[in-house]
C-alpha cells in the first residue's frame, strides 16, 4: 500500500448508509412535503419481470462536477448504466458550479444535481422545489485567494478592491462571511461576478485583485502560477449537496434511490481505490496529479454521514441570514420555510450500495 493510498483513505473512510430491506422496498420511497399530496410509487416486477421492465421513466439525467468527486467516480465507472440497463438512457450533464447546476435543476434539464449546501438552501429560498437526497462530502473547497506577489496581506486589506467570485455558490458566501468577520462593509468591495474559472483568470491575468475560489482551480492556480490563499476558514464552507426536482421524486422514487445507492458505492469504493479518485479528477478537470492530490487528500472529507440533516442545518442557519443581508432572498421567512422543507432523507437512510451493478 502506497502512503498516498493510506493518507487517502484516512481521509475517505467513512460511514456507508446500507439499506435494510430489499430493493424493491426501496421503490416504495417518496420526497414530497407536507401538503404536496401523494407521491408516485414504482410497482415492484412482476415474477419473472427483469428489473429494467419496471424502472419509471427511459432517462435518467444527472449532472457531474470536478468539484464532486463521487459523480466523477459514478460516471467513470459506468454503475448507473449497467444497473439501469438498456431501457434507461443514462445522460451526463456537466456543472460548472453550482449555481449552474442550480439553473439546470430548475429549468428541469437535469434530475439531480449537485451542489453547495448554500446553494442548495438559496435555491430553495427563492422557490425553486428541490430537495437534497445525499450528502455527498464535506469539502475545504472555498478560500480568499490572492497573486503572486500581492501586497494583500489579510482579509481587512480588501476594501476598496476588486474581488471575483461567483454569486449563488460556496465562494460567494465564503467571501461575505469572512468581510464580516473583518469588519469589512461588503459595500466597500467591487465584487466581480464571474464563473469559477473565469475568477481564476481574472486572477492571474491582474484583472482583480483576489478571488474567492473554488477547488481543483484554486489548487492548480496555486501549483501553476504561484497564487496564495489569504484566508482559508473550514468552518465557512457548507456541505456537499446532492439534489433532486421534486418532479423527478414524484415520478421516479426509484431512479432517485438508486442515483443514492450508487453514490452510496462510490463512497466506499473511494475508499479502496483512493489513488484512481485522483487519477479521475486530474483525467476530468485537466490538472496535474499533485494538484489532485492536494484536493482529494487536503481539502476533501467524505467520512461524513450521507443523510441530510442536523449537521448541515446547523451550518445553513448561520449563512440564512447572509442570503436576507445581500438581498438574495428577500426575507428571513422564505429561508426558514426552505429550511424546513429541503431535506429528503429517506433515500439516503435505506441506501444499499450492493444493489448498483459492477
Amino acid at each position: 500500500m502506497t502512503a498516498l493510498t493510506t493518507a487517502l483513505r484516512r481521509r475517505l473512510r467513512g460511514p456507508i448508509a446500507l439499506g435494510a430491506g430489499a430493493v424493491a422496498a426501496t421503490l416504495l420511497l417518496a420526497g414530497c412535503v407536507a401538503g404536496e399530496g401523494e407521491t408516485a410509487q414504482a410497482d415492484a416486477p412482476d415474477d419473472g419481470a427483469t428489473a429494467a421492465e419496471s424502472w419509471s421513466a427511459d432517462t435518467l439525467t444527472i449532472d457531474f462536477a470536478t468539484y464532486n468527486p463521487l459523480s466523477l467516480v459514478i460516471k467513470d465507472q459506468g454503475w448507473l448504466e449497467e444497473t439501469l440497463g438498456d431501457d434507461v438512457d443514462v445522460e451526463w450533464v456537466q456543472s460548472a458550479g453550482s449555481n449552474k447546476a442550480n439553473e439546470a435543476l430548475r429549468a428541469g434539464a437535469i434530475d439531480v444535481g449537485s451542489t453547495a449546501g448554500s446553494a442548495a438552501l438559496l435555491a430553495r429560498s427563492n422557490g425553486s422545489p428541490i430537495r437534497t437526497i445525499d450528502i455527498y462530502g464535506q469539502p475545504e473547497w472555498a478560500a480568499l485567494v490572492v497573486p503572486a506577489g500581492s501586497d494583500i496581506t489579510e482579509v481587512a486589506d480588501l476594501a476598496g478592491r476588486s474581488v471575483a467570485a461567483t454569486k449563488g455558490t460556496d465562494p460567494y458566501f465564503f467571501l461575505l462571511q469572512s468581510l464580516e468577520e473583518a469588519g469589512v462593509d461588503p459595500a466597500d468591495v467591487e465584487v466581480q461576478n464571474l464563473q469559477h474559472a473565469d475568477g481564476k483568470a481574472a486572477l492571474e491575468n491582474g484583472s482583480v485583485d483576489a478571488w474567492s475560489g473554488l477547488d481543483p482551480l484554486m489548487a492548480a492556480s496555486e501549483a501553476e502560477a504561484g497564487s496564495t490563499l489569504l484566508y482559508r476558514n473550514v468552518d465557512f464552507n457548507t456541505y456537499g449537496f446532492l439534489n433532486a426536482t421534486q418532479d423527478f421524486l414524484d415520478a421516479s422514487p426509484d431512479l432517485a434511490q438508486v442515483v443514492v445507492d450508487a453514490y452510496e458505492k462510490a463512497r466506499a469504493w473511494a475508499q479502496e481505490n483512493p489513488d484512481e479518485v485522483v487519477n479521475i479528477l486530474a483525467e476530468v478537470a485537466g490538472i496535474d496529479p499533485a494538484v489532485a492530490e492536494t484536493v482529494i487528500t487536503e481539502r476533501t472529507t467524505l467520512d461524513i454521514d450521507p443523510v441530510p440533516g442536523q449537521a448541515q442545518r446547523d451550518v445553513l442557519e448561520v449563512v440564512g441570514p447572509i442570503f436576507v443581508e445581500s438581498g438574495d432572498v428577500s426575507s428571513q421567512d422564505l429561508v426558514d420555510a426552505a429550511l424546513d422543507e429541503l431535506f429528503e432523507p429517506t433515500y439516503a437512510e435505506n441506501a444499499d450500495p450492493s444493489s448498483i451493478a459492477g
